[in-house]
């Protein structure tokens, strides 16, 4: 078989314009190293927003487009996206308030019309918001973006790909490609050690901060490259009985968000760091974790510690970068993509370089547009009307769509009924259709994950492991203790 296009990479750009192009008939076939999102979409601060701080770097090009699209993304997959409310500090008589509310003003204008609400003025003395806010923050800002379930996003375009024909392939590398007459040969190496050779006419380097590596098999004669930016995170306990967040600036130009996280937790991040080379792992430093912790300190009375942090994690930002240009300001490196086409032995070879979780539905339309020329017969743009899987409700229906899955299953808890709409959104009916029972969930491996929803991982999302059930198609790695881990990973070995 001879495939249309080949893509390198199963993070959200990858599988964003896998989903894309078989949807316009185009015959793809992905491959990913490793998990699908298991680099950095899965290591994001999980928001889909327009960026209020690329602002201060004139950057409205890029803030138009996200904000596009964050209300396009919200209608089309409302299970795993939603409305998010960010209280931003101040104190009295200072003169960079003044620049935030023009800053704000200027978001809500480039935003346009939107089903969310605009910026609003609260009095933090007498608001509920200062229960643990120093005292000397005296108001706030408070403005919208969205929230969403990051590795999720990066799954659900996997499934809509592959129903639409394309073919993934995951822990699937990339050892080399060829020209091969007038076609690509694309040579594989799988987690079992076999070889596979795959025939296509265009390559996509979706690779996120491997792209270089991937590009190094080419006799590219480009001047692009990657600055890698490593962003670090901390969860901690849950620090406030509401669910807005917080958008906090500090003395060094930094941007910290403290966000809701997963009903009991609180999410902290992001740094920027220099990462070498992506051998190394990413990891949160201990230097990090303290920037963090201090960060937040200064803000608020209570005095996190390292003993509060429940799990970090890190990712590596693959920014653009020309001519290897060295800013010392990584927060004023764009954070918009650049794609580039060019003809290797006369064949073509599209190379991501840089983008935002945000835009990645229409980054997927510009790659294909780009490549229209080599595939005349391909379909028009759909993705912005079309739901993703299990999205196909309205957002003010989420509630009653939870009221309905306990209705016809009363032997789920709220808290699980309410993770599975989040999860699977209208595809939990089908998930639960032959359950009649709680003893038809199967075995209980913990905190309401079951034999039957495990089946439906392995089965239709391309799990095979505990960490990809555990971190990437849920978080409840957050609350499994290594018992239930282990109880888990003794059923795989069975199952798989």
């Amino acid at each position: 078989m001879v495939y249309d296009i080949f893509i390198i990479g199963g993070g959200i750009n990858g599988c964003g314009i896998a989903r894309d192009a078989s949807g316009r008939g185009l015959k793809v076939c992905l491959a990913e190293m490793n998990d699908l999102a298991s680099g950095t979409s899965s290591a994001s601060t999980k928001l889909i927003h327009g960026g209020l701080r690329y602002l201060k770097y004139f950057d409205f090009k890029l803030v138009k487009e996200a904000l596009k699209e964050r209300d396009v993304l919200l209608k089309i997959m409302p299970h795993i996206c939603w409305p998010m409310r960010f209280l931003i500090p101040l104190q009295s008589f200072k003169i960079n308030n003044f620049f935030i509310r023009c800053g704000l003003l200027i978001y809500d204008y480039i935003a346009g019309y939107s089903i969310l609400p605009k910026t609003e003025t609260t009095n933090l003395q007498n608001s509920s918001f200062n229960a643990f806010l120093k005292s000397k923050f005296t108001k706030a800002y408070i403005y919208s973006d969205c929230w969403v379930e990051d590795s999720r996003l990066v799954v659900l375009n996997a499934i809509d790909a592959k129903k639409r024909g394309a073919n993934i392939l995951t822990r699937t590398r990339v050892i080399n490609f060829e020209k091969k007459g007038k076609l690509w040969n694309v040579i594989t190496k799988n987690n079992k050690g076999e070889i596979h050779e795959f025939l296509c006419k265009c390559i996509v380097n979706a690779a996120g901060p491997w792209v270089d590596n991937i590009n190094n098999y080419t006799r590219s004669k480009n001047t692009f490259s990657t600055r890698l930016v490593k962003g670090s995170h901390l969860v901690v306990n849950k620090l406030f009985d509401h669910n807005y967040a917080f958008f906090l600036t500090g003395n060094d130009g930094r941007i910290i968000f403290v966000i809701p996280f997963q009903d009991e937790y609180s999410l902290i991040g992001t740094t920027e760091v220099v990462h070498q080379n992506m051998d190394q792992k990413p990891m949160c430093s201990d230097e990090e974790k303290d920037y963090l912790l201090n960060f937040i300190n200064n803000y608020f009375d209570f005095n996190l510690k390292t003993d509060n942090i429940i799990s970090s994690f890190s990712g590596v930002r693959p920014l653009y970068s020309k001519n290897n240009h060295k800013s010392k300001n990584m927060s004023s490196i764009t954070r918009d993509y650049v794609l580039n086409l060019e003809f290797i032995e006369n064949l073509p070879f599209l190379t991501i370089y840089g983008g935002k979780l945000t835009t990645f539905r229409k980054l997927s339309e510009n790659v294909l547009s780009r490549l229209k020329d080599f595939f005349p017969e391909m379909g028009s743009e759909w993705t912005m009307k079309n739901s993703l899987p299990g999205g196909d409700f309205l957002i003010h229906e989420k509630k009653e769509l939870v009221l309905k899955l306990q209705k016809k299953y009363p032997f789920l808890d709220q808290i699980c009924s309410n993770r599975f709409i989040n999860y699977y959104g209208t595809l939990s009916f089908e998930i639960l259709k032959n359950v009649k029972s709680k003893k038809d969930l199967g075995k209980n491996f913990g905190h309401s994950l079951t034999e039957i929803e495990v089946d439906w991982l392995l089965k239709n999302e391309f799990a095979k492991s505990v960490d990809d059930i555990l971190w990437r198609r849920t978080k409840l790695g957050l609350k499994f203790n290594d018992n239930e881990k282990n109880k888990l990973e003794n059923w795989l070995k069975y199952k798989i």
